[in-house]
């Protein structure tokens, strides 16, 4: 099992003069501490339970080709991308580029976008759900499309394309990983068995059957269920001076124990470095043995 940071929060003690080299500070700690990926959400205002709308937010990809810059190791995605917020074209221009630009690190995150205030607010196109769903899907065959040797156009019910060239082409082979964010099960969790390598869910009761849900899409369409990383969205507090790492480990290696194999959050105060050090120290050797 492997953890991952979750960059939710750009309301730093420095404020947005000391923004970049906060962030900076952040993902070299982190990576230092052996987590294995860092994302960023896809949102331009910041989100409840997280914060106040009016909070500091930066845009997700601009973000990522900085942490591109500050790190070396650690793969970066946004978590997830809002699908409706770009043309396909363009976001796999993007992903392609942070995976050139990153030596190979880049994951596609995507799901089928929910925040409506936010999309009318910044006037961009917000879709009802089923047509964002299939907005999703033919997203998702765009980008496997022009990370293809296949140049030829696009045509779909939603977006045409008259040429899928993308030069470069990703470091990556054959592609930069797909993940799909969400648990629902006739849609999300079915697209995952189609075209990911990677699936999000929130970690909670629910967990295990998600995953039965997962297997059973997999095995109807004939892809295989053990080649998807199994990831899970989950807190990752150590408490003050790690008090709360015992009773993280318990809940990760039940985690482990349903097949998940990465788990991905949020750290409290993670501006201040200690808790990325905590987790770096207690929990991070403790779960790469399982």
């Amino acid at each position: 099992m492997e953890l991952g940071l979750h960059i939710a929060d750009f309301t730093f003690p420095g404020g947005p003069t000391a923004l970049a080299g906060d962030l900076k500070k952040i993902a070299v700690a982190a990576e230092n501490a052996g987590f294995a990926k860092i994302s960023v959400m896809d949102h331009l205002w910041q989100i409840e339970p997280v914060g106040p709308i009016d909070t500091d937010m930066l845009e997700a990809y601009t973000t990522l080709g900085y942490l591109a810059a500050v790190t070396e190791k650690v793969d970066l995605l946004a978590w997830v991308t809002a699908t409706v917020y770009r043309a396909p074209g363009l976001l796999a221009k993007a992903v392609t580029t942070l995976d050139v630009l990153s030596g190979g690190r880049a994951y596609l995150g995507i799901g089928a976008a929910w925040n409506e205030d936010e999309s009318v607010g910044m006037g961009l196109h917000f879709p009802p759900t089923a047509e964002r769903f299939e907005r999703l899907e033919e997203t998702l065959q765009i980008c496997l499309q022009m990370w293809s040797e296949n140049e030829g156009p696009f045509d779909g019910k939603h977006y045409q394309l008259g040429r899928t060239m993308n030069v470069p082409q990703p470091l990556r082979t054959p592609h930069p990983p797909i993940l799909i964010g969400g648990g629902g099960e006739k849609k999300t969790l079915r697209l995952v068995a189609q075209y990911a390598q990677a699936c999000n869910l929130f970690g909670g009761p629910e967990v295990a059957h998600k995953l039965e849900v997962l297997k059973g899409h997999c095995d109807a369409l004939g892809t295989d269920y053990d080649a998807i990383e199994k990831t899970v969205m989950f807190p990752l507090d150590p408490g003050a001076g790690g008090k709360n790492v015992d009773t993280m480990l318990g809940q990760l290696e039940d985690l482990s124990k349903l097949g998940v194999t990465h788990v991905h959050g949020w750290v409290p105060d993670v501006a201040s470095i200690t808790p990325l050090d905590i987790l770096g120290e207690k929990v991070i050797p403790a779960i790469a043995q399982w």
